[in-house]
């Protein structure tokens, strides 16, 4: 009862600011539509133009759904992650995940330069861009989990997974060497990350991916906390190590791998989040942790892609740009105080 009432005011401050940055995400935009009528189309009321209706229903709302699941997936998997490796630098595509799904999206827009238009047909079409995005971070992750039952040292996966972002990372290159300019700078584009891009159904399916990744680290809250202390006493809590090291790594590379085939590769989300989670909840105790860092990294991503979209302009920034610039400063405040992080 102590532990509830203690973190019941900033729970309910960050919903209320995550309502707030969910209705400003949604009121701002290229088309000026009055806040009435904004919220007279979400409950069904009559507003001045249909096309507004449109705007808000086929465009913004699911624009602003995304945020939302995008920031509360990469600040959960970069949670899991400076936990498992017990490192406050880690993030969520230290496996080398993202890197993945990236191989994936660059064999499907740039490969068909080097394999005579085999690939070509799937380049231009977002569901297909998606699912080989899907199937390289998955890839990527199979070849973890395999890597990850021989290494028994965590470190170690760690500089491992670093190395598989690294193969990755060449292979692209090599493909951006030999792909023309089109073919670059459409993944180029897809590099920049993008929240506004996903229909209903693609946004029911991240949705689910989402979920699935959540109840895994739901699951693996008591190892999380464990791990904290080290994983000598985590296994003389009775903690299964190697099978907590795979349901960790599982739940971040659906959650990274998923939220990279859908909204491209933003960077830095999942690295600042959990370290100002901490610094509102003063607490290292994952029940509280794991649905605080899924609010703020909503709140986050939701305060970028307002700002990314330059209201009333018919320009949108890229989204990794803005994480970025939000993101990197934040990290280097949190070295120069040189701070004590618990892991």
């Amino acid at each position: 009862m102590e532990r509830s009432s203690t973190y019941r005011i900033p729970f309910f401050i960050l919903l209320m600011v995550l309502v707030l940055c969910f209705g400003l995400n949604i009121s701002l935009g290229s088309v000026s539509i009055p806040f009435s009528d904004t919220w007279n189309s979400i409950l069904g009321g009559n507003i001045e133009k249909e096309s507004w209706h449109y705007i808000i229903w086929d465009y913004r709302i699911p624009k602003a759904f995304t945020a939302i699941l995008v920031g509360s997936g990469l600040a959960l998997s970069g949670l899991l992650m400076q936990t498992l490796f017990r490192n406050p630098l880690a993030g969520p595509f230290v496996l080398g995940i993202s890197s993945g799904a990236s191989l994936g999206a660059a064999l499907i827009i740039m490969g068909s330069s080097l394999f005579s238009g085999v690939l070509a047909f799937g380049f231009a079409n977002d569901v297909v861009l998606a699912i080989a995005a899907s199937f390289g971070s998955f890839l990527v992750l199979l070849v973890v989990m395999v890597v990850a039952s021989k290494v028994k040292d965590t470190m170690a996966l760690l500089i491992i997974g670093l190395m598989f972002g690294s193969i990755t990372a060449a292979i692209v290159s090599v493909l951006s060497y030999f792909t023309n300019a089109e073919k670059l700078q459409q993944y180029v584009y897809w590099s920049f990350g993008s929240v506004g891009n996903l229909s209903w159904p693609q946004l029911a399916l991240l949705t689910s991916i989402i979920l699935i990744g959540i109840v895994l680290s739901v699951l693996s809250i008591k190892s999380l906390n464990a791990l904290l202390l080290g994983e000598n006493y985590a296994r003389s809590l009775g903690v299964d190590m190697k099978k907590s090291r795979y349901l960790i790594i599982i739940a971040t590379g659906i959650l990274a791998g998923g939220i990279t085939a859908f909204a491209g590769p933003i960077a830095f989300v999942g690295l600042a989040v959990p370290h100002l989670t901490r610094q509102i909840f003063k607490t290292t105790d994952h029940t509280i942790l794991v649905p605080a860092v899924l609010m703020y990294g909503a709140v986050l991503m939701l305060l970028c892609d307002t700002i990314a979209q330059l209201p009333t302009s018919a320009n949108v920034l890229p989204i990794n740009a803005i994480t970025s610039i939000v993101g990197a400063p934040i990290v280097i405040w949190l070295l120069v105080r040189k701070r004590k992080m618990i892991f």
